[in-house]
């Protein structure tokens, strides 16, 4: 390794001013050691304070029983309210556009029960290939519950030949060509795979002009990369909580449903209890009184021990500042980025990153193509104490969270690549 590229990045170390909140998660150990842990965009480390929030919930729970519903400092009746300031603005959003409850392929369901509305002429989906499988079985499933054949219903957007990522050009011509027949768009905010941050504003803006709704995954993009959804006139995004957002596995999920929908007449939901207006939602009448804004798509009360995570997590970024996230987010991606392609493009070297190189199209995750040698080198690095996941076909995702890691750590991944991705001969 040389010297001046470790001191640089223990010199931005230094001047990091988020550095302080690396101390509030927990790290699995290698050796004795905590590992270094690039795939907080599979599942974000614990912050240390959930521990504590869970014990208290437990504790209204020993000590309160049914009563902790409307009584203590989080009643459990109202308790999905607490994350809407925090998820607002992480989404760009109106805190009654949002609402945290079930899980992200439920919430698609939800959505897409009233947002995708196929008639003879206009039925079609638009989406990306790749796409996250979750995603592909609801749009399937959907499609056949309204009597279309998928194969012919679902249309998908490919990068072209010899490349990984998809340019908004031809997914604005594939929603032109299909304009009379387009009933929903539907992509992640950044793709799985390839970490691509779509352009969701122009993409939006052709959607809604050929007539056809617009959805967003934000699995990936959530407290990863600025979204504006009430400016950019998304109709729905639903989300997980366990990647970026760190509220540990299978956190409760979250839907946001843009303002121009709240009030609409004629909108169809699947109901549920929760859904129902608060002040009078325990006198059980027959007739559906929708709550206001997107808590109306709720179905049953809070999961309160699976959002305990969430509210550790919120706090962090509301300490942290997303602007300044993202600015660290953004200088560690360059930094691991220029080491990589420093090798990646000379004779012997068998990895290149398929990650757009502009920061506006990406977020801190770094996809690497491997091929063939993709378990072989994901093997190695999981040996060596570093922590990246494994997507088949052939890619590593790499995940600089600037919550948590730290410049030091990207150097130390990108010389450990350099040593293990030359074809020796």
């Amino acid at each position: 390794m040389t010297e001046d590229l470790l001191s640089l990045a223990k010199r931005l170390d230094q001047q990091d001013s988020l550095r302080k909140f690396r101390e509030e998660f927990e790290f699995p150990e290698y050796s004795g050691e905590p590992k270094i842990y690039f795939c907080g965009n599979s599942l974000g480390l614990m912050p240390s304070a959930t521990r504590g929030i869970l014990e208290e919930e437990l504790e209204a729970w020993s000590s309160g029983a049914v009563e902790a519903h409307f009584m203590g400092p989080r009643p459990w009746a109202t308790y999905h309210k607490h994350f809407q300031e925090g998820l607002a603005k992480l989404l760009g959003a109106k805190k009654d556009e949002v609402v945290a409850m079930n899980s992200l392929t439920t919430n698609l369901h939800l959505a897409l029960a009233s947002f995708y509305k196929p008639s003879s002429k206009r039925y079609l989906i638009l989406t990306e290939d790749p796409v996250f499988s979750s995603d592909i079985y609801a749009l399937q499933s959907q499609l056949q519950w309204h009597g279309k054949s998928p194969s012919r219903a679902l249309l998908s957007c490919k990068p072209r030949k010899g490349e990984f990522i998809l340019q908004t050009e031809d997914i604005l011509k594939k929603i032109e060509r299909n304009k009379n027949r387009l009933a929903l768009v539907y992509l992640g905010g950044v793709n799985y795979y390839n970490g691509q941050a779509y352009e969701l504003e122009i993409i939006a803006k052709a959607a809604r002009k050929a007539g056809a709704m617009v959805g967003v995954d934000l699995a990936h993009a959530i407290g990863n990369v600025p979204l504006e959804l009430h400016e950019w006139n998304i109709d729905f995004a639903v989300w997980c909580s366990y990647k970026y957002l760190n509220a540990g596995p299978g956190a409760v999920g979250g839907m946001f449903v843009h303002s121009r929908h709240h009030k609409r007449k004629d909108i169809f939901r699947l109901q549920g209890w929760w859904g129902h207006r608060e002040v009078d939602r325990f006198k059980m009448k027959p007739e559906f009184k929708p709550a206001p804004g997107a808590d109306a798509w709720q179905l049953s009360n809070a999961p309160v021990f699976n959002m305990a995570g969430l509210l550790a997590s919120l706090d962090i970024f509301q300490r942290a500042g997303f602007k300044n996230l993202v600015r660290k987010s953004r200088a560690m991606t360059k930094l691991l980025e220029e080491q990589i392609a420093s090798c990646s493009n000379k004779s012997g070297y068998r990895i290149k990153l398929i990650t757009p190189g502009s920061i506006d199209e990406r977020g801190c995750q770094l996809s690497i193509w491997a091929g063939s040698y993709a378990e072989e080198l994901h093997t190695r690095i999981s040996k060596a104490g570093f922590v990246t996941d494994l997507r088949n076909p052939g890619v590593i995702r790499i995940a600089p969270v600037p919550l948590y890691n730290s410049y030091e750590e990207v150097v130390l991944l990108a010389e450990f690549l350099k040593k293990w991705c030359y074809y020796k001969k």
